[in-house]
Formats: structure tokens, sequence, C-alpha cells
């Protein structure tokens, strides 16, 4: 209790809450601009931290951090475009919910699941910040490799009724993650001459094409068709007993995000794809109504991806590590002072270490009391005109493709996939596993290399406890998702 005192005292600092509330406000923006993302929104502040002390630094990138990741769901709810990667699991249920006229219940359920699911994240990171160092360290090569393997297989029983092209979908994302450089050897492949692809596909173009683009395109075909009247928001003052029902899928979602976080390298988007699937998997009453505008599916995809924000931290703290891109620039952010990640730092800098704990409680708490004040203004969007709303969707994609590198190639690449998004809508071909391919292809890819380079070419590293347990995992959530098609599809036939 005494350190938590000491952080408490760090915080309620003048400087550290006008940095924190700073942060939070800004976050709320950059998250809510689709392709804007919390990385970049913290490389960006990175350089002003520096004239600050430590804490107060560090309170401004930390509330950025954690606003833009619940902000990220407000464009994925009401326009169908994350506006940061993690968001790219709460479309699934958010626009449905949003298409049905209750865009005010699910803003509300995804601004409430990521502060619980954030604060949560922080608590555990406090009780378990001593063990989780050794549990980081005993992910390798293979174990990693294994990891995003079983991300996006599970991802294939989200696809129902079409698990095998979900799975095509995935391997399409992988292939697409190989261009580029070599991860290992640094030679170019699959760039066709083209030099703009020597450094590779971004990641966030596509995404931003995938989704917003191809929404876009589709919302221009029904406006052709048909004058749509603007969809209600419907309420966003939900009873007590609607909460008890979505507070198992918060809780299991955030302790699922807050060890997905853990692992070096896993991210928020991974750790939200894996809660869905979960909260999916094991929904009390039945989960058919998952992708369709089920609010279990906004709480699971939220809660995971705040709370990862905790786990990340853990292997930044213990080890020197980062978690993920963010963390890696707070190492910058934390060293540029002349401290040092590791277990150095509880020691010497204990204050400092619990200001982060009680001060990302705090973020949570700003985001819950902004984003409740804004959450109808969130919602006028939907009041927008589609004929104007649309064009401006389109506009704000450019810029937040165009602003990752400052490259007109990336708008070509988010037009192009943009058209191959509204395709496979059409198709019906599932969009989510590609952009999972995509995600988990340089880490499935980069891992497998180091794992053979290391065995000298044998595979017997899959006989390791983790990777074993991850593989035996894989081949029972694909062949669980299959033989539940089959199953629907004999039914049908009867």
């Amino acid at each position: 209790m005494s350190n938590w005192m000491l952080g408490l005292e760090a915080v309620l600092t003048v400087d550290a809450m006008l940095m924190l509330t700073a942060g939070v406000l800004l976050g709320i923006l950059v998250g809510a601009i689709p392709g804007f993302t919390a990385n970049m929104g913290i490389a960006i502040l990175l350089p002003f931290t520096f004239a600050m002390d430590p804490l107060p630094g560090l309170m401004l990138l930390l509330g950025l951090y954690a606003s833009a990741l619940y902000s990220g769901a407000i464009p994925a709810i009401l326009i169908k475009t994350p506006g940061t990667p993690g968001a790219a699991a709460t479309v699934l249920d958010g626009f449905p919910l949003a298409a049905k006229g209750r865009a005010g219940e699910a803003l509300t359920v995804s601004l409430v699941s990521s502060s619980v699911g954030g604060i949560i994240g922080v608590i555990l990171l406090a009780l378990l910040v001593p063990f989780l160092a050794a549990w980081a360290l005993s992910f390798g090569a293979g174990a990693y490799f294994m990891l995003a393997v079983f991300a996006l297989v599970m991802i294939a029983s989200l696809s129902e009724g079409a698990v095998l092209r979900g799975v095509m979908a995935g391997l399409i994302g992988v292939g697409i993650a190989t261009v580029g450089q070599d991860p290992i050897q640094a030679f170019a492949r699959y760039t066709f001459g083209i030099e703009n692809l020597s450094s590779g596909i971004e990641f966030v173009p596509v995404l931003v094409g995938v989704f917003g683009v191809a929404e876009a395109l589709t919302q221009y075909e029904k406006f052709r068709k048909k004058q749509e009247m603007p969809l209600p928001i419907g309420t966003f003052s939900l009873p007590l007993r609607y909460w008890a029902k979505l507070a198992p899928t918060t809780w299991w979602s955030s302790l699922i995000g807050f060890f997905v976080g853990v692992a070096p390298g896993a991210g928020g988007t991974v750790a939200s794809f894996l809660a869905y699937n979960e909260g999916k998997r094991f929904a009390k009453g039945g989960n058919e109504t998952f992708g369709k505008g089920d609010p279990r599916g906004v709480a699971a995809a939220e809660a995971s991806n705040n709370s990862s924000i905790a786990g990340a931290l853990a292997p930044m703290l213990t080890l020197g590590l980062p978690g993920d891109a963010a963390t890696a620039l707070l190492i910058g952010a934390i060293t540029v002072h002349g401290l040092r990640p590791g277990p150095g730092l509880f020691e010497a800098n204990t204050d400092l270490v619990y200001g982060l704990f009680v001060g990302l409680i705090v973020a949570y708490i700003l985001v819950l009391i902004v984003g409740y004040a804004g959450t109808r203004l969130w919602g006028q969007v939907l009041r927008v005109p589609r004929n104007i709303l649309w064009p401006i969707v389109l506009v704000l994609c450019m810029l937040g493709s165009f602003s990752l590198r400052g490259n007109t190639f990336d708008i070509l690449v988010m037009a192009v996939f943009g058209v191959i998004g509204w395709l496979m809508m059409k198709g019906g071909v599932p969009i989510i596993p590609l952009v999972v391919g995509v995600i988990v292809g340089p880490i499935a890819e980069s891992n497998l290399r180091r794992a053979l380079v290391v065995s000298d070419g044998s595979f017997t590293w899959l006989l390791d406890p983790i990777p074993i347990s991850l593989l035996i995992l894989t081949v029972l959530s694909l062949g669980l998702a299959l033989w539940r098609q089959l199953r629907s599809s004999r039914v049908s036939a009867d």
C-alpha cells in the first residue's frame, strides 16, 4: 500500500494531471480518425516529453495510448471503419448494432467495457508483474509462430458457413504480408520491380481500404438505388440488468487481452480477435446473434483490446523488452531521462512505476468521463445525410493512409484494397481473416524462420510445451469449426 500511495502522490500533481488530461483528449481525436493510430500519436508527441520530468511526460503518452484505443471503436461502430487496428474486431457487432438503430447502445458498451478492461488490466499488472517476466521469457520463436497460427485459425470459426473460405482469405492475407524484404536475409521479394513495394504493404492502408472504402462503395450502391433516411441512434441509458449480462464476457475478455498483451509482439489486435472468438464460443444462451449485432461481441473486443495495454507494459517494465510498438516508444521516453527499464526500476524508482499504474487507472476514469460526455455527440454522425457522410469518410481514409508515411502510394494501396474488400463483401468471402492474416503474417514467418535456424532445420521445437499446446488447440479449433459447418449443412438439407 505504501508503494501505491507513492504512485498516487506522484500522479496527483498539477503537471502530471494536466498532461494526463491533455493526452486523453488528444488520444480521442487521434483514435477517431481512421488511419491515425495510437503509435503514430505517441511518436509525434514523444519529442515534446524530452523537456518534461519523466512522470508528466509518460502521463501524456499513456493518456493518449489509452484513449486512442477506446476512440478507435467510434468509427468502427458508426461507419464500419476501425479508427485503430485494435478496433477491427469491434466492427463485427458494433456496426450491425448501429445499422439496427442501436448505435447509442453500442457506443455506451464500448466506452464502459474499454474503461473496465483497462482498469482490470492495470490491477492484474500490479499483482502479477513479479511473475510475468519469466513467463514472457518462456515464449521462444516456435511459441510465437504457433500463437500466430492459432490466432489465424481461430478466426475461421467466426466465418459461419464459410470456414474454408475464411481460411483461404487468411492465407491470402499472410501472402500479402510477405511482400517486401525478407525478415531474415533482407532481400526483396514479390515486388515486381516496384520500388514502393520494397518496404512491404503497410497494414493501415489495407485495413482502411477493406473496411472504410469498401463500405463507402457499398453505401454508394444503396444510395443510387434508393434514398435512405438517416439511421436512428437509439438509447444511451442501459439498465443495471443489461450490464450484469455483459459482466462475464467483459471479465474473461479482459483476462485474455492482458495475457495475450504480455507476449511481446502479439498486441491488442490479436487479443481482441481471440477474446471475441472465445466470447462467442462460450456465450451463455447461444451465440447465434454474434456478428449480427450482439453487444457481448462489442464488450469482448473492447475489454480485451484495452486490457492488452497493461499486458504490454509487463515485459517493458520487468525486462526492458517492448510488448508492442507503443511500449517501444515508451522505453525511449524513459531512457532519455537516464532511466533503464528492468528489475532495477522497481527498486530505484518505485514512485515512477506505481505512478504509471495509478496514472493508467486515472486515465481510464478520465476516458469514461470524457467519453460519457461526448457519446451523444459521436452518435450525431448517423444524422449526417449519406451522400455527405461517405465522401467525408473517403477523404479521412485518404488522409489517414497518406499520413502514415507521407507516401501517395499508400493511398493507391488503400483504393486497391477498397475494391478488393467490396468484391469480397459481394461474393460472401469474409474480410476479417484476410485482415488477421496481414497482421500475424510477419509474426508467423519471422519466428518460423528463427525457430528453424536455431534447430538446424528440424521441427523438434514443435514438441516443446507451449508450441505443442497451441498446435493441439489449433487443430481442435479448426476441426470444431468444420464439424459445426457440416452439421449445419446437414440440418439445412434435412
